[in-house]
């Protein structure tokens, strides 16, 4: 072989060995024009009152100031509110202070005898008009100043009940029943 034919082969080894070694050419980067999404996030207001339970039991002595219920009840107020309002109150009341509870015959327990001591304190009548229920047959439980710190939260307030038949001492032997409602509004 001649000498230029050996580095002929010689070249052409050296071509294919570098063609091996050098990378590939990258394809050219194509980008598409850029779509945006529109979000929206929103968070209601909200505010509830859920209770521990429903019913309540009383067994009267006629004449009594202490008739207690059979159990305490937890009522827990819930909210999510706007920076606008101020506080949270927690109402109990009765549609009529005259018939808190009846009897369906016309005797009646007023709400001035029925009580609850709310978180511990004193048993009080419900004897004041409040946003609901009837004239003179409601009780403010408790109220929650809303701060920037508890905008959404909670509140609890754990009721005992109480009926005082001193005022109604001759009320005849029957079963009362009535209907306690509590409700809260964040002003």
């Amino acid at each position: 072989m001649s000498l230029r034919l050996q580095i002929g082969w010689v070249g052409a080894v050296l071509v294919l060995a570098l063609a091996a070694f050098t990378p590939r050419s990258q394809a050219q980067v194509l980008n598409s024009g850029a779509s945006t999404i529109t979000l929206q996030a929103v968070l209601s207001d909200s505010l509830s009152v859920s209770l521990s339970g429903n019913a309540v039991n009383f067994t009267l002595t006629p004449g009594s100031a202490s008739n207690p219920g059979s159990l305490g009840i937890t009522a827990t107020t819930s909210w999510a509110l706007k920076p606008s309002v101020g506080s949270v109150k927690v109402y109990a009341f009765f549609a009529s202070s005259a018939a808190a509870l009846t009897d369906g015959a016309g005797d009646n327990i007023p709400s001035a005898d029925f009580q609850i001591s709310t978180n511990a304190g004193p048993f009080t009548a419900l004897t004041t008009t409040v946003p609901f229920g009837g004239a003179n047959a409601g009780m403010l439980l408790s109220t929650t100043r809303i701060l920037g710190n508890n905008r959404s939260g909670s509140h609890t307030d754990l009721m005992n009940f109480n009926i005082n038949l001193t005022t109604i001492p001759s009320l005849p032997a029957a079963t009362y029943t009535g209907t306690l409602t509590i409700q809260a509004q964040a002003l």
